[in-house]
């Protein structure tokens, strides 16, 4: 009998493995694409995604080995199926930085659904651009390394993103995304290289990830709900912050996120809600921090609704609502004496703050003096044992 069944599945698999029709697979090398790290393959690229966006049938679109120069693209849907884009070579800006940095997207996926973006290299060559930054010449905005806007159902697992000019990965108008297993890099001090920046969107998960940038690790805007972020290692950076928000009067909330098990290193922030001091219904609400290590980390814990890093501040009162927000398990050691600071709106007071289980130094090597706790129209508890101690 035991036998029997054993046969019977086999003859099932081999049966499904008749039935089901195959991926179809187009080789950017069959369109054109030359990877020398050369030749501009931008429209090999487009070629062979039409083709595959195009198919009835699951289809897969193959970046081999080499490396592969493209100027801005966008990869358009609807597609006709589900979707694969398996890079297992690197892919390159051009080498002048204007050719991308003219535009807001480098590589952009939209209005794509079933889609699987795995492996490989993207290198947008940042360098001139920050140093056209730091300059203070007349610049390009610059470009998003990859975007998924308007995108659904869309998994993106094993990409190295490396010298973004701006932000690395964007998320935006989008739903269901999962992010796994990624690596971000660019210098500490390059402006503006967010590592992942998610808005308009809604569950969203990002998980088992390496970023190291020079400004938010993950940035989490307005309209973003139902996020599940952990198992990040963040450093160097500005840690992660949802915000900045109150940029305009009317804007969506965020709610409903989560970051859980990480390790923060010598960021600039740990975990920060981030508001400017000016007239907004938005709000941040329902928020979870729980099981992060800090390591040399200036503010691990932060709510700044006075928000202002080009001192050119509005000097009014924050309008969003901060609210249920759960700081729990969260130890390490913190670069300020401030480890924990709720620097909250005069008009619309932070509530509902929990710090449970907190347990926080200061590293000063020269004075030994202890961490400390700010709180400014901060209202909420505190549970087992918080160090620096509560305000609550």
């Amino acid at each position: 009998m035991a036998n029997f069944k054993i046969f019977f599945f086999s003859s099932c698999i081999l049966l499904l493995m008749f039935i089901i029709p195959s991926c179809l697979s187009y080789n950017v090398v069959s369109f054109g694409a030359r990877g020398d790290g050369r030749t501009d393959s931008t429209a090999p690229f487009l070629r062979a995604w039409m083709s595959a966006c195009s198919s009835t049938r699951p289809s897969n679109v193959y970046v081999p080995r080499g490396t592969y120069v493209i100027r801005p693209v966008t990869f358009t849907g609807p597609c006709r199926s589900r979707i694969e884009f398996r890079i297992d070579g690197t892919i390159v800006a051009p080498t002048d930085y204007n050719v991308i940095g003219g535009s807001s997207f480098w590589i952009l996926f939209y209005k794509v659904s079933r889609l699987s973006v795995y492996g490989g290299t993207i290198d947008a060559r940042g360098h001139s651009f920050w140093s056209c930054r730091r300059s203070g010449h007349s610049c390009p905005s610059g470009a998003r390394s990859i975007t998924f806007l308007w995108c659904n159902n869309v998994l993106l697992s094993g990409l190295k993103s490396l010298n973004s000019q701006i932000m690395n990965m964007a998320i935006d108008f989008s739903s269901h995304v999962r992010v796994e297993k990624v690596r971000i890099r660019a210098p500490s001090g390059s402006p503006n290289t967010d590592g992942i920046h998610v808005e308009n969107s809604r569950d969203v998960t990002i998980t088992d990830s390496i970023i190291q940038t020079g400004d938010d690790c993950i940035s989490i805007g307005p309209g973003s709900m139902n996020m599940w972020i952990q198992k990040i290692g963040c450093g160097p950076g500005h840690g992660i912050s949802i915000g900045s928000l109150a940029n305009s009067l009317n804007e969506a909330g965020v709610q409903n996120i989560t970051v859980a098990n990480s390790v923060f290193t010598k960021t600039q922030n740990g975990v920060r809600v981030k508001s400017w001091a000016r007239p907004s219904d938005g709000y941040a609400r329902t928020l979870m921090f729980r099981n992060l290590v800090m390591r040399n980390v200036g503010y691990p814990i932060l709510v700044d609704q006075n928000y202002c890093p080009d001192n050119n501040c509005p000097h009014q009162n924050s309008g969003v609502k901060v609210s249920e927000v759960t700081y729990k398990n969260i130890k390490g050691t913190s670069s300020t004496q401030e480890a924990i600071k709720l620097d909250c709106s005069k008009t619309n007071p932070c509530s509902g703050i929990t710090l449970q289980d907190i347990k926080l130094s200061f590293v000063d090597y020269r004075l030994k003096r202890p961490a400390l706790t700010y709180c400014k129209n901060a209202h909420g508890t505190h549970r087992g044992t918080v160090n620096p101690n509560s305000c609550f």
